[in-house]
């Protein structure tokens, strides 16, 4: 089964994560952010959810992080705990 490791920020709108879509572009620092605007627990680890297997995640999540490239931003992405900004560090 496929693993990967990812970090998010996790907020509550849409128009919140696309602003941190743009800071992103900007070069704003990933880890910082999550720390600053996420509400998810992972935020305390800068947005690392750590290693993971293909289906513990919700499906909206699963699919970029299991098919998209490999470090590049995603985002805004829907689920129902809100917005996501994910960041895939690997995967096997």
């Amino acid at each position: 089964m496929a693993r990967a490791c990812a970090r998010h920020i996790l907020v509550k709108t849409k128009q919140e994560a696309e602003k941190l879509m743009k800071q992103l572009e900007k070069g704003a620092d990933f880890g910082k952010l999550a720390k600053q605007y996420s509400t998810c627990p992972s935020k305390k680890r800068f947005g690392d959810l750590g290693e993971f297997g293909q289906g513990d995640m919700v499906k909206a999540f699963d699919d970029v992080v299991f098919k998209k490239p490999v470090l590049e931003i995603h985002g805004p992405v829907k689920t129902k705990f809100g917005f996501h900004i994910i960041q895939t560090v690997y995967r096997t």
